[in-house]
């Protein structure tokens, strides 16, 4: 079993870091000496560790998982799988779970497979040192893995693909919700049902006629606080601007287009419509029924759900505001599954179960019980399994409607990713909330950005 030790600061790393830079490599070389995955005999015993964010959050996002890993292990007797939640004293909204696995690797003992979010990717690959599945598994391995009854949405299969190869399953995601409070729309006089929310000129005018009605600020926007990166990113995008460039060289957010789109939402902070708070209390305050419109991910659509049901009010969903007539870009929260075992028997096991936590059956759960897009889209359609699911619940028709222009969540280049995200979420932040120039900050956080990826 993979077992703990009390680890050091995250300082460590930053001087250790070299030791890894080959791990990627070291990897793929692995992968193509063997030429295929080794199959796992059927009395073979073998343990892995599956290392998941979602284990770190009791309730209904570790109840679903621990029901799939449950059920993986009475269909694979021989395989038992150690559910262990990531070390969140390394890991936070800003650097994700990849440092809770690199701590992990320094001490030689990684878990076999890891559930990592997208903006590590580019880590992931280049220093930290996943598999290159596309050597280990083979092109016909992962079609298989990708088609199938119900294939992966196209847009879906590739998020974790770098420099031309796959390094990882995309596993749970979803698009920007605009999540609403119905009752909240009826106090202040407007039909929750036909009332124009398309643009966001559309949303600051219906938030400031509840505003204006309940005395209280009734917009709440994830995107735009630490951890929102995800999203943020795609507000940008359906305003004309872009993070990085596309030969990921130079970074973008201090584009014309990016300080328009944080202006567009400093004007709601002063007209007093856009609520001040944290990530966890803008949810939490929308799930008891303080906010009226809320942008976040659909995976927190169970909580949102209980919150609607033990306050009384109906819970609706939209699809995120456009920037007058311009394209939604929405991008994609979520995470992929990397794989760091290097024993055969071992990487046999993990790709069994890795294949398992991205079947028909795992989105069957993960999409009703904790309301994550079901990547095998196809499952909602007419005779797939979750069709009578979608008809009786709209509140996924969003989501699904949005994953056919889904973009990518960038990566940032480097070891520095998450400092790139720290440096310009501060930035958005000072320029909404605290009177920051934005074209100032918006500059001067690309200009830091930019020597950090460098």
């Amino acid at each position: 079993m993979n077992t703990r030790t009390r680890r050091a600061g995250l300082a460590s790393l930053a001087l250790l870091g070299i030791a890894l830079s080959g791990c990627a490599s070291a990897g793929a070389t692995n992968a193509d000496a063997a030429g295929a995955l080794t199959e796992l005999p059927a009395d073979e015993k073998v343990e892995i560790v599956f290392e998941s964010y979602l284990l770190s959050n009791a309730g209904i996002w570790s109840d679903t998982i621990n029901t799939l890993l449950d059920e993986f292990m009475a269909e694979h007797p021989n395989i038992t799988v150690v559910g262990q939640p990531s070390d969140f004293e390394l890991s936070d909204s800003s650097t994700g779970t990849a440092a809770s696995v690199q701590q992990q690797l320094l001490a030689g003992d990684p878990p076999d497979i890891a559930q990592l979010a997208f903006n590590e990717l580019d880590f992931a690959a280049t220093t930290l040192g996943a598999q290159n599945l596309s050597a280990l598994v083979g092109d016909e391995g992962l079609e298989e893995q990708f088609g199938g009854e119900h294939p992966y949405h196209e847009r879906a299969q590739v998020l974790a693909d770098w420099d031309g190869a796959t390094y990882g399953l995309p596993y749970v995601f979803s698009t920007p919700v605009l999540w609403i409070n119905e009752a909240q729309f009826e106090a202040a006089g407007l039909d929750p049902a036909t009332v124009d929310l398309s643009t966001w000129d559309a949303v600051a005018a219906a938030a400031a006629q509840i505003t204006a009605s309940s005395g209280a600020p009734s917009l709440s926007v994830t995107c735009l606080v630490a951890g929102g990166s995800w999203c943020m990113q795609g507000l940008f995008a359906s305003n004309g601007a872009e993070v990085l460039s596309e030969d990921r060289s130079t970074i973008g957010f201090g584009s014309d287009a990016a300080i328009d789109t944080v202006e567009t939402f400093r004007g709601m902070f002063d007209d007093g419509i856009l609520t001040n708070e944290a990530s966890v209390a803008q949810y939490e305050a929308f799930a008891q029924g303080k906010t009226a419109i809320h942008v976040n991910t659909s995976g927190l659509q169970g909580a949102f759900l209980q919150g609607s049901q033990a306050g009384g009010w109906a819970l609706s969903a939209r699809t995120l505001p456009s920037f007058g007539d311009q394209a939604v870009v929405p991008t994609n929260s979520g995470s992929f599954l990397a794989l760091f075992a290097t024993d055969p028997a071992k990487q046999a096991a993990s790709w069994e179960l890795m294949q398992w936590m991205t079947s028909d059956r795992a989105y069957e759960l993960i999409s009703t019980e904790i309301g994550y897009l079901p990547l095998r889209n196809s499952l909602t359609e007419e005779g797939g399994s979750l069709y009578d699911w979608v008809e009786q619940n709209p509140l996924v028709k969003p989501n699904l409607e949005q994953l056919d222009a889904l973009e990518p969540w960038t990566s940032y280049p480097g070891d520095s990713y998450a400092q790139v995200d720290q440096v310009l979420a501060t930035a958005i932040e000072e320029s909404i909330y605290y009177g920051g120039d934005a074209e100032t900050a918006m500059t001067e956080a690309a200009e830091r950005a930019q020597g950090l990826i460098e």
